[in-house]
């Protein structure tokens, strides 16, 4: 009787919070503090102008038009508004896409990022012979939800939950969206449950014709699996799943666009026996990025010997760093990732890419990649066309989020606190500043527009194009 009731009256309870002032205490005196609790928890959404330092919402545009302005693109609307048609050539062919987003697949174990000992010989391959390999990319979170937010939505990470997880998701921008508006067909891929922290209504919502996943014992599209874990079926399983599925759209005529989301290279941290020389029943990290990366050579084996490798544009990106470690209230060094870029239809001879960026800008640069004219939401921009002074990176840790440019980071807190650090982020520290500069000012104003003007654009339901 009790759940019964809650069912019928969560619908008619309004967790919008009461406004009745500017003055954030006159609000928090008239919101009613067990519905206010309850709201949070229910929409996982965090009052951020309440808590995170704003300009008026006017200059907050205009810093923020400023920051995504490029030569290439052109804003449709003026005033409060980033919405805008990136030029193209509409003659382009429709590359066909796929993004294999790596669980925590950090730069920290690639031998061509700089590891001594690779554990990546696959990868380190793939980008010698036929890879644009980008050397300084940073993950914008360090959860899969926020790497899913970055790459596919190109969306800041605002402090609380990740917007795959939030009430107000049902309608937002994501590459899936663009490309579905191009005419590709579009399909996500999934080792485990879709339920888990949303992605399948996320995905289903937002612009995905169809989903894979393995969810026993109601539902499976891997009827005979490999290997299992708690987390789903192992890498094999979803690239072997993966090569069928694009086979088949393949032979439809029609482009299409591919998400896989790998689950391997996780806790328990274990895989089938004869794939790579260590046993899996050690259960160690180190194996099971070895065995990650051997999952992927064999994808790129397979996929060579299709009709579709050579109009399709492959793309590996780690949805986050393997572990954070550090002082700094984000610790930005455990943030460093690949992106691997494959596919001769785009990549001609090998090169390496130094353009400062995070996962946001993924999805703009793989866009670029494609060359088609396209109207955009997104807060990234393309890594290709981008002068190296304009390299930007938004990041996200527990409450805290940030911004670096220039050698300079920028870090907004709860109760609308900053702190300012410089150096190499390179490096495991970077040193905090204790006198910032008329610069560093500058660029907290900046950070604080960007993501005010995010938050601003979700919460009222316009990071969408109707």
């Amino acid at each position: 009787m009790a759940i019964a009731f809650t069912a019928i009256a969560i619908p008619t309870i309004n967790f919008e919070q009461a406004c009745i002032s500017a003055d954030r205490t006159l609000n928090e005196l008239a919101n009613n503090g067990a519905i206010s609790f309850s709201a949070a928890a229910w929409t996982h959404n965090l009052d951020y102008t309440n808590f995170y330092k704003t300009l008026p919402l006017n200059e907050a545009y205009a810093r923020t038009r400023k920051i995504l302005a490029e030569p290439n693109s052109q804003f449709v609307e003026d005033g409060n508004s980033i919405r805008r048609h990136v030029l193209g050539d509409t003659n382009r062919p429709r590359l066909n896409l796929v993004v294999l987003l790596e669980e925590s697949l950090g730069s920290e174990f690639w031998g061509c990022l700089g590891r001594k000992k690779t554990l990546t010989p696959e990868m380190d391959q793939l980008a010698a012979e036929d890879g644009m390999l980008f050397t300084n990319l940073y993950a914008n979170g360090n959860r899969t939800v926020r790497g899913m937010e970055g790459v596919l939505s190109s969306f800041l990470s605002l402090p609380g939950d990740s917007i795959v997880k939030r009430d107000r998701s049902d309608n937002v921008e994501t590459l899936a969206r663009i490309l579905k508006r191009d005419g590709y067909s579009t399909i996500f891929l999934y080792g485990g449950r879709g339920v888990f922290d949303n992605m399948k209504p996320y995905a289903m919502r937002n612009g995905y014709d169809r989903f894979i996943e393995h969810n026993p014992p109601f539902h499976t599209d891997y009827p005979k699996p490999t290997f299992t874990t708690a987390w789903g079926v192992c890498d094999e399983d979803i690239f072997n799943c993966a090569i069928e599925e694009l086979r088949g759209l393949n032979e439809t005529g029609k482009p299409f666009f591919a998400t896989l989301l790998s689950v391997s290279n996780h806790k328990p941290y274990t895989y089938p026996k004869g794939r790579i020389p260590e046993e899996p029943g050690k259960k160690r990290r180190e194996y099971a990025v070895k065995y990650s990366d051997y999952a992927l050579g064999q994808f790129f084996k397979a996929a060579k010997k299709e009709a579709f490798w050579t109009n399709t544009i492959f793309a590996v990106i780690a949805d986050h760093g393997a572990r954070v470690y550090g002082n700094q209230s984000i610790p930005i060094h455990s943030y460093e990732i690949p992106l691997l870029i494959a596919g001769p239809a785009v990549i001609k001879e090998p090169s390496r890419i130094g353009q400062l960026g995070c996962s946001l800008d993924v999805g703009p640069t793989l866009l670029g990649l494609i060359g088609r004219p396209y109207e955009s939401m997104f807060f990234g921009r393309d890594l290709l066309k981008m002068k190296p002074e304009d390299g930007r990176v938004f990041l996200n840790h527990n409450r805290d989020i940030g911004m670096l440019a220039h050698n300079r980071l920028v870090v907004l807190g709860l109760m609308q606190t900053d702190e300012f650090y410089e150096g190499d982020p390179k490096r495991i520290e970077m040193t905090p500043l204790a006198h910032p500069t008329e610069s560093d000012l500058e660029l907290e104003k900046d950070a604080s527009a960007i993501y005010q003007v995010a938050d601003d654009l979700y919460m009222h339901r316009r990071y969408r194009l109707d």
